[in-house]
């Protein structure tokens, strides 16, 4: 039995010292240690030894078992070392190499375009707030004028939670919102994200963004509103843009109207941006309605106001020329690197 082990620990050890990998190493720990290994079976045959014998044979087993575990305990950590050594020279880096120049993203022509009409705003004293998204029927329909049989909700393809809860079509409900607030004079403009059920195409998208704005006082007359509007379209378009406004209805104002800046491509002398009429219409606005007035709790009497709203994503593709509104969603970097 002495024999047999002292033929067993060296042949491990001989293997052990060949071993060239650690799925090798791993081998020979099994093939000597586990549980069906050499040492183990002699452990099991302990049964066949005289009893006076049996204390020196255990002996023996666990001080062979003691020696193959250093050595493969040793090799392993030769291995461990090997490897990091091997890591270290594939990883070294090399100062003198030019750096790689990081990925920087890029501003969207939305975020330019929001940025421009709350500088030009903020400029005028106005101040920017924001609203839910997810909105109650009352203020995003009954408190602008807009009942539950009014024909203008057929307009507007609402997205609806609930019988009573939705995802605002326009930001107009956060103007109900400030008007209720009861803090007089009022001159805000509300950008934000608004959902209609409309198909995708190079004009139309069922999310997108709408800049709205309120003007609350004593005295406020059409006049006002003209005045603001014709201030915005040159600072926004150029300092040669004029405006035009055209009749229209919007239930929540009363006179409403349209507005068309000139052309800021050919000054509107007619050219394929504009159709050849020298106007591109660019947003709505209005005096606010009385009865909206009266329903947030100001006397339509003492005060009076304007209110006007643009689509962001107008905006940007007027600005830049952009010819298709997908291309705004699509996060194409060839795309966003032009601005």
């Amino acid at each position: 039995m002495k024999e047999k082990l002292k033929a067993i620990v060296e042949e491990a050890l001989e293997k052990i010292k060949d071993s060239q990998e650690l799925d090798k190493l791993n081998e020979i720990r099994v093939a000597f240690l586990g549980k069906k290994g050499e040492l183990t079976e002699i452990l099991k045959s302990m049964k066949d030894v005289e009893p006076q014998e049996r204390p020196v044979i255990g002996q023996l087993v666990n001080e062979a078992r003691s020696i193959l575990e250093d050595n493969l305990d040793e090799k392993k950590k030769y291995f461990a070392q090997k490897l990091r050594r091997e890591q270290i020279l594939k990883e070294t880096i090399d100062v003198t190499l030019p750096a790689k120049k990081p990925m920087i993203g890029h501003r969207h022509p939305n975020s330019i375009a929001l940025e421009e009409v709350e500088r030009i705003f903020v400029g005028m004293g106005y101040e920017v707030v924001e609203g839910p998204e997810v909105e109650y029927d009352y203020y995003n329909f009954e408190a602008l004028n807009i009942p539950a049989n009014h024909p203008a909700r057929d307009e507007q393809d609402t997205f609806y939670v609930t019988g009573d809860i939705l995802l605002r079509t326009q930001t107009s409900p956060v103007q109900v919102r400030e008007m209720e607030k009861g803090r007089l004079p009022i001159r805000i403009i509300a950008p934000g994200r608004v959902f209609r059920s409309d198909a995708v195409d190079a004009t139309h998208s069922p999310s997108f963004h709408q800049i709205e704005g309120l003007v609350i006082d004593r005295n406020i007359t059409f006049a006002d509103l003209k005045g603001t509007l014709a201030e915005f379209a040159k600072q926004l378009f150029g300092e040669n843009t004029r405006v035009k406004f055209r009749p229209h209805h919007f239930p929540f104002t009363e006179p409403s109207a349209e507005v068309d800046v000139t052309c800021f491509k050919c000054q509107g002398e007619g050219c394929r941006f504009c159709k050849g009429s020298g106007w591109i219409e660019i947003l709505g606005c209005g005096m606010v309605h009385p009865r909206v007035l009266k329903m947030s709790g100001i006397d339509p009497k003492q005060y009076s106001g304007f209110a006007f709203g643009v689509g962001l994503e107008r905006i940007a593709l007027l600005k830049y020329e952009i010819d298709d509104m997908r291309l705004l969603y699509e996060n194409d970097v060839r795309f966003l690197k032009q601005f």
